[in-house]
């Protein structure tokens, strides 16, 4: 069994750390360079940073703030936020990026996948899917949630894995900030469908909610506000779930 992993977020709006709840009510949190720098040392596995309102305003990522942050910390490091072209992917990996995360702009032209696993190799790419329940399935949203594409996210999971992305991050809407627990039909549909390692996002509010997501296979989780705010502690977390017999880093 692979080691699961904990991955800390940080969604950053004008150089802030936010946290909305399914994509809304964003409030303050914190600056980004401190909260990420304490995760580091707590013992996260990896951080993962959205410039949240990059593709939304049309302009790249504030690459001097993820530059701070990279300088900060000592674990593997995901950015995601306004990236579209192959151009930007070289830009991230050389401001401190192990990892870039692309959702609207693969949407918009799904080659820039097979052309940056070209040039960067799948283990740098990340595909982020934020989806929302339509009745028995789900679709695809861009630009922080606030657009429909009409894509079926499982199977666009499945293209973008094929076009070459080496990872998954996939945030459900719904479960976003309500803390009730990760979409774990969803995070099981994709597991089963896909070969690459998934990344749960969006509902953690417990330790259990953990435990379930990797029983039905994701990789890793991913959260934010029960970080943020102390509700959950990372070392804690860890001690909890291999208790619960999972492989742990």
């Amino acid at each position: 069994m692979l080691a699961k992993r904990i991955i800390p977020c940080l969604d950053v709006d004008q150089t802030r750390v936010v946290k909305g709840r399914k994509f809304m009510d964003v409030k303050d949190v914190a600056d980004p360079v401190e909260l990420a720098k304490r995760y580091s040392e707590q013992g996260a596995d990896e951080l993962v940073f959205y410039d949240i309102t990059a593709s939304v305003q049309n302009r790249s990522i504030f690459y001097g703030t993820l530059r701070s942050v990279a300088d900060a910390i000592d674990i593997p490091f995901m950015i995601g936020g306004g990236i579209k072209t192959v151009e930007d992917f070289r830009i991230a990996l050389l401001s401190g990026a192990d990892k870039v995360s692309i959702n609207s702009g693969a949407v918009q032209n799904p080659q820039v996948i097979s052309e940056a696993k070209t040039r960067f190799g799948s283990q740098c790419i990340v595909l982020s899917i934020d989806a929302k329940r339509n009745g028995k399935s789900w679709d695809v949203y861009i630009k922080a949630g606030q657009e429909n594409t009409g894509l079926d996210a499982i199977e666009w999971a499945m293209r973008g894995a094929d076009l070459g992305a080496g990872e998954l991050c996939i945030n459900s809407i719904d479960m976003d900030g309500v803390k009730e627990g990760y979409d774990l039909e969803l995070i099981a549909t994709l597991c089963e469908r896909l070969s690459i390692p998934v990344i749960a996002s969006g509902g953690a509010g417990k330790m259990e909610h953990f435990a379930q997501a990797f029983r039905v296979g994701a990789d890793a989780a991913l959260a934010a506000s029960v970080f943020h705010y102390d509700e959950i502690k990372i070392q804690e977390l860890k001690a909890y779930l291999k208790d619960q017999g999972f492989e742990i880093r």
